[in-house]
């Protein structure tokens, strides 16, 4: 009978320990919600800096990824740069592969991907430009995101 009540002992005493792991440190409550450690993959939450006036104008510099759109857009519409405005420069997490612009029946790395949306202004219309990952700015006709 003795070896029964031994046995018992034990037992309690591990099962304890082992629902004491199980606890937390402080007996507070967390102040952190799912809201505070999300964070945005919406490419409309992110900062934006807003550029407005003519590729040319001597405000502050233009960030590589504008530069290189409005070069490009300048060429597409075969105008000169200074008539090509930009309206907002954003950093974004863009929610796959396709940076924003995707294409019906192609398939994307499902993977987050940090970069910026650049839109321009010419001749009345708006250009949307995506960059992100290893991918250079480039027009996109028609955004997703």
């Amino acid at each position: 009978m003795r070896i029964w009540q031994y046995a018992g002992a034990v037992l309690a005493v591990s099962v304890t320990l082992a629902l004491g792991g199980c606890g937390t440190e402080s007996s507070e409550p967390d102040d952190t919600t799912a809201e505070d450690t999300m964070s945005s993959t919406d490419p409309s939450d992110s900062a934006s800096q807003s550029m407005s006036g003519s590729a040319s104008s001597s405000g502050p510099a233009l960030p590589q990824v504008a530069q290189d759109a409005v070069a490009d857009l300048a060429g597409m519409l075969g105008v000169d740069a200074s008539e090509v405005d930009v309206v907002r420069v954003e950093q974004v997490t863009w929610r796959d592969g396709s940076i924003g612009c995707a294409e019906p029946g192609s398939m994307y790395t499902q993977a987050l991907v940090d970069g910026q949306r650049v839109v321009l202004s010419a001749g009345g219309r708006e250009y949307e430009y995506h960059a992100g990952g290893s991918r250079d700015a480039f027009h996109c006709e028609n955004p997703t995101e």
